[in-house]
């Protein structure tokens, strides 16, 4: 059974806005919040530190990473359009979910979610 997976609206702009900004690069962000029995809610996003963007790629040491129970999984763009994870993505996971952020990064719509093995997963806004 899949979690409930909510993300508040201004972390959904905030997604959808930072990809925009670093477009035609790829961005990538660190996602924030909780993990309950039936639900994940993703509620802040950062940036990581030591990130490297690139126009076919966004990555950033996990070493880097402080000791922080909050982060629960990555956000990036895909300035190609494409909205599925590529190997690499998967190979690259790190958390409970990650988020894909599609070209033309205008609604939610282009806002993809899966799990470690590539599975889209439905999610809901809420304001």
């Amino acid at each position: 059974m899949q979690k409930e997976i909510v993300f508040n609206v201004e972390v959904l702009n905030s997604l959808l806005t930072y990809s925009l900004n670093n477009h035609p690069y790829e961005g990538i962000l660190l996602l924030r919040g909780k993990v309950g029995k039936d639900k994940v809610e993703v509620e802040n996003v950062t940036i990581p530190p030591m990130s490297v963007r690139g126009i076919a790629f966004s990555s950033f040491p996990l070493h880097m990473l402080p000791l922080d129970s909050s982060i629960i999984g990555t956000a990036h763009s895909h300035p190609s359009g494409f909205l599925e994870p590529s190997l690499d993505d998967l190979h690259h996971f790190y958390g409970i979910i990650m988020v894909i952020i599609r070209y033309p990064y205008r609604s939610v719509e282009d806002v993809g979610v899966f799990d470690r093995e590539g599975r889209k997963l439905s999610f809901t806004v809420k304001k």
